[in-house]
């Protein structure tokens, strides 16, 4: 079991903060974000992680991890980052693909973790409460995700104007089982030669569109449902948030941060 951690963007929606490091360092509660993932992996028994990196991604090269960097990180998003990893795809083990801009409890890890599907993304079932913490209208941000009766996700990443499409919330954190891999890397590298007509830009594509071309190719996703124990640190109103709620001892019933 390896790990790999999307951390190549500028984060501007964290300025200025993000103006002199990567987003992934920025602190919450003390700790920054890198930290807290590193220390939940290490705490599941996975040690063998990688970082794809970006913006200021020296920073992070510099403490010591085994990076990927992706030096066309502005005018590219998280597909182009994660296959730019590519060496550590191939590699053998099942992996873990997360955002960089995530914290999660121990428990939601060790429920991907033991999932046998061939690819598992966690899903946010209780997602509405979080949402409503954090947006007036949890409609102007929150996207659709639609499930299969047999627990296989149907469509997500879409805005939506109804609550009816919104059965959870993708968190950002995916499992691949490793005799998938090999697969997974085909599927990316037959879209380039395609240049799938849905995607735009492929070098700008949505890790979300990328899932959904991987369903609409008749992949089974597994949808691992949690009830929160996580957090996205998507821009400085979001900090501000968490670390006031940390102060009144009350995060705790959205996410139990690491010590």
């Amino acid at each position: 079991m390896r790990a790999l951690i999307l951390a190549a963007g500028e984060g501007s929606r964290l300025r200025p903060l993000t103006k002199d490091k990567p987003k992934a360092l920025v602190e919450l509660c003390d700790k920054t974000l890198l930290e807290r993932q590193v220390s939940i992996l290490q705490k599941a028994g996975i040690t063998d992680i990688a970082i794809a990196t970006g913006y200021k991604g020296e920073q992070i090269q510099e403490l010591g991890f085994n990076c990927y960097h992706n030096p066309d990180y502005a005018t590219s998003n998280m597909v182009y980052s994660l296959f730019n990893a590519l060496p550590f795809l191939e590699r053998e083990g099942d992996l873990i693909i997360s955002y960089g801009d995530i914290v999660y409890e121990l428990d939601n890890l060790k429920k991907i973790i033991t999932s046998d599907a061939a690819v598992n993304v966690m899903v946010d079932k209780e997602w509405f409460k979080y949402w409503k913490m954090r947006f007036v209208d949890p409609l102007t941000d929150a996207e659709s995700l639609i499930l299969n009766d047999d627990g296989t996700i149907k469509e997500l990443g879409l805005k939506t104007e109804s609550y009816n499409d919104i059965q959870g919330q993708y968190i950002g954190l995916i499992k691949v089982r490793r005799d998938k891999l090999k697969a997974l890397i085909s599927f990316y590298h037959n879209l380039k030669i395609k240049k799938s007509s849905n995607i735009k830009d492929l070098n700008n594509m949505f890790l979300t569109d990328f899932i959904q071309l991987l369903i609409n190719a008749d992949w089974d996703i597994r949808a691992i449902l949690i009830s929160g124990g996580w957090l996205e640190v998507d821009s400085l109103k979001d900090l501000n948030l968490y670390e006031g709620l940390a102060k009144s001892k009350e995060l705790d019933s959205y996410c139990r941060l690491d010590k």
